[in-house]
């Protein structure tokens, strides 16, 4: 059966939701550009995209709820869905699979108890696999609300979820420090970090994304040997030549791969037409 229109939001929230609302649109020359920020806005307010939220992005911007709709249901950034306070995401694209992604997933699975985009019992981490979460140089690379957790292991990860769900202060490998998934909504719908010192902690590309870029410059960039998280090792120790024990993406594939795995060799087996 067909859905009754949307409650809308209570009169006080409409009222805050409209001032900010109204800043947003003031950005852009056209105002039905606002509507991504405008999504985030409203996932701010309930952790995800309701009816009601919908309902609210159309009339501000003189939109249909199916053109809100058609944006909602385009982006896996906004939930359709109420989620955890945390959404941990783990990349299991090619890079990240083969270096231990696909073992990290499947065993946060087992250790949380739910699945692909399920939320745990007490509201606090929603799970999901990431196609890419452009951090190949990193692999294999977990994502909390969108900060970085580089170079995971499937008990670094297990160790990182629960830490999580026990409320125990956790520090990204890169990025500002987390806050809870609603007010990175709200910061991604381009409204100030307020926390101090989170803007400047934010950085930029890691070392390894910017070999290239001192490659391309003529520029020699040392060796530097990145550690898992929980390894007991310094996070930020200084550039050394590694040893042939080291491996440059902080540790070798948890999963055998063709160059570890002596029965699944690399290239070709015989010649062509043999």
């Amino acid at each position: 059966m067909p859905q009754l229109p949307a409650p809308g939001y209570p009169d006080d929230v409409r009222a805050r939701l409209e001032a900010d609302a109204r800043e947003v649109i003031a950005r852009y020359p056209d105002s039905r550009s606002a509507l991504l920020p405008l999504l985030h806005l409203v996932q701010a307010e309930e952790g995800h995209v309701t009816r009601t939220g919908q309902r609210f992005c159309a009339e501000m911007l003189d939109l249909t709820t199916a053109e809100v709709t058609a944006v909602a249901t385009f982006y896996s950034m906004y939930r359709r869905k109420p989620s955890g306070d945390y959404q941990v995401g783990v990349c299991t694209n090619t890079l990240c699979a083969v270096m231990g992604g696909d073992a990290i997933f499947d065993a946060l699975q087992d250790h949380l108890g739910v699945g692909n985009g399920e939320t745990t019992d007490d509201g606090k981490v929603t799970l999901e696999h990431i196609e890419c979460n452009a951090a190949c140089d990193f692999a294999p690379v977990v994502m909390v609300n969108w900060e970085f957790f580089d170079n995971q292991t499937v008990a670094s990860a297990k160790s990182l979820v629960d830490d999580l769900r026990a409320g125990t202060q956790v520090e990204p490998t890169r990025g500002a420090p987390l806050c809870t998934f609603k007010d990175t909504a709200r910061i991604l719908a381009g409204f100030p970090d307020e926390r101090p010192g989170a803007v400047e902690a934010s950085g930029g590309a890691g070392h390894a994304s910017l070999i290239g870029l001192l490659l391309a410059k003529g520029e020699t960039a040392p060796a530097r040997v990145v550690h898992p998280r929980g390894s007991g090792a310094p996070r930020d120790e200084p550039p050394h030549d590694p040893s042939p024990t080291e491996h440059l993406s902080s540790h070798d594939a948890p999963q055998d791969t063709s160059a570890s795995d002596p029965a699944h060799p690399a290239g070709p087996v015989a010649e062509e037409g043999e």
